[in-house]
Parts: C-alpha cells; structure tokens; sequence
C-alpha cells in the first residue's frame, strides 16, 4: 500500500486522491488506534472534528464522522474552525481524538485529513503508522449502543475568539484600542472568529478575504498573496496588516507604509517582547535551519539564543517539547505560543504582535526593523542523486570553501528536497549579488558531481 500520511497528515485532490471511502476508512483506523491505546472505564472515546471552508470538506467530515461513530466513538461536530482552534477545544473538552478537514495553504481542490491526540498535540509519526496499518483490516464492529453519537458544539467561534482575547494582558480592558488592522482571512476557517478576536480585544478592523463560497479559498488572498492586503493597508491607513491561510495556523504581516513582515521578523518581535518581560523560556527561540541569518544576528545581539530545526512545524514543536521553550515557529509564519497553544496559530499570532505595537507605543515597521534581513538566493538543481548531497566530498569541500569565504557575514545551507528529485542550494551573503554568484557556483559543482 502507497504512504497515506505525509508531513502533515493525509492530503490530495479531494476526491481524486482523498476519497470519502478514505476518509471513513481513516475515521474507523483512527477510532481503532483510539480505543486500543485508552482507557475509557466503560465509556465511550470522545472526538471533536472541525474543518476550514473549503465545499469538500462537508463531504468528507461526513465521511470521518461515518467512521468514528461507528466504530463506537462520540463526536462533537465544531464545524468551520481554524486548525490551532480544533487543537484547542480538543483539549478543552478532553477529547481523546481531534480531526481536522483542511489543506492548510493549498489550492481549493485539496483537501486534508490531520488527527490530534489528547491535549491537542500532533499525532506521532509511530500512531500514524498504527493507523495506516488498519486500513481496510477486518474487524469487530460495535451494535446498538454501542455505536457513536453525533452531535454539535455550540458556540465554538465566540468560545474560541474569547480564549484568544484572553491570553492578552489587561484583556478584559480592550487592550488594542486605538489601533486600526486589516486582517486578510484567505476565505478559510478564521472568517468569523479572526474578525471577531481583535474587535474584541478593542482594534478597529477592516476585513478582506472573509466572504468564503466554499471555492474561493486562499484563490488570491491570504498569507499566499499578500498584494491585497497591502492595498488595503495603504488605503484604510491601517496601523497593520495580517494575513492567514487557509486553515489559519500560520499568518505574515504587512506595515503601514506596505511592507511585507515576513515569520522571521514576526519572531524576532515576539521573541525580544517576551525576553524583556522575563517570558522567554530558556531566552532561546526554536527556529528551522531556513530561518534568514538576520534573525540569529539580531537576538543573539540582545541575549536571545537561537536553536535551529530541520525544516518542517512539527520538527519545531518536537524541540519545544523536548526543552520546554516558549516559542518557536518558521519563516513561513508559523508561530508556536506555547503557553497559549499547542501548534501555530495566526490569529494568537496577531493578537500578540498588536499589543506589542500598542504597549511600546512602536509602529511595526520599527520592531520589525530590529532585524536586518540578509539578501537569501534559492536554488534548485533538478535531475540529481540527491541521496549523495551529503556525502560527496567535492560538493563537501566546495560548501566549506564558500562558507569561509562568506564566514561570519553569510551562510550556506545545501538541502535534498524531501518530496521531489532535487537539492536544494540557499545562500546568504551581505549583497543580493554576492548571494546570486555563490549560489549558482554552488548549483553547477551539484550538478557537476551528482547529475545521474
């Protein structure tokens, strides 16, 4: 049987690849793992299972909630909600399963299937196993009433904007007021609550991208396609912007004079605010190897450590766990607040960048500029053995060669792709043109050395 589970859960054309048979298929494995790993004392596991706009995910949550409830399992049904949000009802709630139906910043075609454990925490990849394993076994199934109920959660968008409000300080005394924020929903799962958070926490909103059809999501808007968001910021005279994807675990932010602010500087931000107020654990940020080297010069300038991950948000959250650090995240805007939240949560996110704004009296362009963003070339070379990358010696020696040239003003980071036949070349440097000449050296001695 072909791999069902990738980086992030079960993911493909719905439809095409992600059938409904899959997804009961996957419910039913899912519940099977469930039960197997639990202790329920004579009741019935609990699961929640919330899913972003997107016109299949009505089909396959049906699906999933087919196979759940009949394999014996409840189901509270949060309906449309952002994936950090089901993460948190799931363990709000005590659920011993969360399902959420999204593909994340994909294309509206896609959809996906991603399961949280108990506490709302990502499925380890030894459980994913487990669960693949099941996939169209024989088994028992329950009778009468024994079988799942189904039933709805009411409330979730005003119980879940009240809990991000929450974690603000002074919270109850509507601590962004004054600020005026465009926030770009992507037409995905935070239509509702984003908007409703930040009024709630006291900020004038502007909302773009928060009419979702169940087509239109993340089509020309969101954290993928910022130029919307940076007409409206310049238009409204907003403080800020945001935007989110899809799902709405990850957002990237715009100033108020247009200018992107990409994860990398949305940590450095989050990052020295909790490390001047004595709540950075460890006073050490975790983030991927991608991360721009502009971020490790400016915290580690301010006392602030910096431990680097594989690529990947679950490889973050892993070292998180692993030393108890606070906060964490990717280039790409994933942020992990974890005293607030077990994955990456745009909205949280916002919130939090917002009071920094509000409580330094700084604009964002100003806490942005605490990191000098180095230039960054990336360059794919296709057609290669990208099993050698790292271990042929010339391609070796010529990475090391160029990094001592570069030393201490850039980096060098030589990467196989790990979905497609590729390595991946990205250079730093103190100019965009040294970066460009050093890269492409770099291309063609792996292309020299690796073609097949």
């Amino acid at each position: 049987m072909p791999k069902v589970f990738g980086t992030d859960g079960v993911r493909g054309l719905a439809n095409g690849r992600l059938t409904a048979e899959l997804a009961l298929d996957l419910g039913v494995a899912a519940a099977r793992v469930l039960v197997g790993h639990g202790e329920f004392s004579g009741r019935r596991p609990l699961a929640v299972v919330g899913r972003d706009t997107r016109i299949s995910g009505q089909f396959l949550e049906h699906a999933v909630v087919a196979g759940l409830t009949s394999a014996g399992v409840d189901v509270l049904r949060l309906r449309v909600l952002p994936t950090p949000g089901v993460a948190y009802f799931t363990d709000l709630l005590g659920a011993d399963l969360g399902v959420v139906i999204s593909a994340s910043h994909n294309a509206m075609p896609d959809n996906g299937i991603k399961f949280l454990a108990h506490g709302g925490v990502k499925l380890d990849d030894a459980l994913e196993a487990e669960i693949e394993a099941c996939l169209g076994e024989e088994w028992d199934r329950p009778v009468g009433a024994d079988v799942g109920r189904v039933m709805p959660h009411d409330g979730t968008v005003a119980q879940y904007a009240a809990y991000l409000v929450s974690t603000l300080d002074g919270s109850r005394d509507r601590p962004l007021t004054g600020l005026t924020v465009v926030l770009d929903c992507a037409h995905g799962a935070a239509s509702e609550v984003g908007p409703r958070a930040l009024r709630d926490a006291g900020a004038k909103v502007i909302t773009i991208g928060a009419e979702p059809d169940g087509l239109n999501i993340n089509d020309g808007c969101g954290s993928t396609h910022l130029e919307p968001l940076q007409a409206a910021v310049l238009a409204h005279g907003a403080d800020a912007g945001f935007a989110v994807d899809g799902d709405a675990d990850r957002c990237l932010a715009v100033d108020h004079t247009g200018t992107v602010v990409d994860g990398d500087q949305i940590m450095v931000v989050l990052a020295l605010a909790l490390h001047q107020s004595g709540h950075l654990t460890h006073d050490t940020l975790v983030a991927t190897v991608m991360s721009n080297l502009g971020l490790v010069q400016a915290l580690s300038g301010a006392g602030v450590e910096v431990l680097q991950t594989a690529v990947g948000d679950r490889y973050v959250l892993e070292a998180m766990r692993s030393g108890g650090y606070s906060l964490g995240g990717e280039q790409s805007g994933h942020v992990i607040m974890r005293e607030h939240a077990t994955t990456g949560d745009g909205v949280l996110t916002a919130l939090h960048v917002l009071q920094r704004m509000k409580s330094s009296g700084r604009s964002l362009a100003d806490l942005a500029g605490a990191m000098t963003r180095l230039p960054q070339v990336l360059v794919n070379v296709p057609d290669v053995d990208k099993s050698r990358a790292e271990s042929d010696p010339v391609l070796a020696d010529a990475v090391a060669a160029e990094a001592a040239l570069l030393g201490d003003t850039g980096r060098v980071l030589l990467r196989p792709s790990g979905t497609e036949d590729l390595v991946r070349v990205m250079v730093e440097a103190p100019t965009q043109e040294t970066a460009e000449v050093v890269a492409h050296r770099l291309a063609d001695v792996v292309k020299a050395q690796l073609t097949h």
